[in-house]
C-alpha cells in the first residue's frame, strides 16, 4: 500500500510538528513523565489516523464499458430520481456514495469516455448527508460520455470536515473507467447522476470500493 501524493505535505508537517511538541515537553515538562508519555501516545494515535486516511491501496479495477464502477470508497446513501439543475435540466436517477473520516478518499472515473462538462463550485460546508449538501456545499461537476453512448455525471461534495477537494480533470480530456480524476480530503461524499433507465445494482447501506464495486448497469446507445 501507498501513501497517496495529496496527503505526503500533510504528513510530513505533522509528523514534524508533533515531534517539535513531544521533544519540548520531555525538556521543559521533564517532571511530569506520566503525562508525556500519554501526550506521546496520544500524538502516536493521531499521526496513524491521518496515516490511514491518505493511504492508497492496489486496486484491481473491473473495466466495462456499459457498467458503471463506484467513484469512492464508503456506503450507498441515496437511490432516487431527482431533478438535475446544473447541466442536464431534467430527471436522473441519483446514486449516492458517503465517505466517511476512515475510508479511502480517492475518487475515480465511473466510466470510461470524453469529459464533456466541468465546473467547480465555492459553498458550505454542511455534513455530507445533509439534503442541501448536493446544491449548497462545496463541490465539483464531471459529466462524462461514456463509451456505452450515455452521458455521467458525477460530483465530489465536500463535508463538515472536508476543506479542500482535489481534481484532475478538464474539459476535453479523455477519462478511463477507475482511473483517478480527484481526491477529497477528510470526509465527503460523490452523488452520481445516470439516465433514468439504468439499471441499479446497489442497495441502500451497501459498501463499495472505488474501481470494483459494480453500482449501475447503462442502457447502450451506440
Amino acid at each position: 500500500m501507498k501513501i497517496h501524493k495529496e496527503g505526503r505535505k500533510i504528513l510530513f508537517f505533522t509528523l514534524l510538528g508533533l515531534l517539535v511538541v513531544n521533544m519540548l515537553l520531555y525538556y521543559f515538562n521533564s517532571e511530569h513523565l506520566t503525562f508525556n508519555r500519554i501526550f506521546s501516545g496520544i500524538s502516536f494515535i493521531v499521526f496513524l489516523l491521518i496515516l490511514q486516511f491518505f493511504r492508497s491501496p492496489y486496486r484491481n479495477l473491473l473495466l466495462h464499458e456499459d457498467l458503471v464502477v463506484a467513484p469512492a470508497d464508503g456506503k450507498v446513501v441515496v437511490i432516487e430520481n431527482v431533478e438535475e439543475p446544473e447541466y442536464f435540466k431534467d430527471t436522473r436517477k441519483q446514486i449516492s456514495i458517503f465517505m466517511s473520516p476512515i475510508n479511502v478518499h480517492i475518487t475515480r472515473n465511473p466510466v470510461s469516455g470524453i469529459v464533456k462538462y466541468f465546473k467547480y463550485h465555492p459553498g458550505n460546508y454542511f455534513v455530507a448527508w445533509h439534503p442541501k449538501s448536493s446544491t449548497k456545499n462545496e463541490r465539483t461537476t464531471v459529466v462524462v460520455e461514456s463509451l456505452a453512448g450515455p452521458q455521467v455525471l458525477f460530483r465530489q461534495i465536500a463535508g463538515a470536515m472536508a476543506r479542500r477537494i482535489v481534481w484532475y480533470v478538464t474539459e476535453g480530456d479523455e477519462v478511463n473507467q477507475g482511473e483517478e480524476f480527484g481526491f477529497i480530503k477528510f470526509g465527503s461524499r460523490v452523488d452520481i447522476f445516470v439516465p433514468v433507465d439504468t439499471e441499479v445494482k446497489v442497495q441502500l447501506g451497501q459498501k463499495t470500493k472505488g474501481g470494483q464495486t459494480v453500482i449501475a448497469q447503462l442502457k447502450t446507445t451506440v
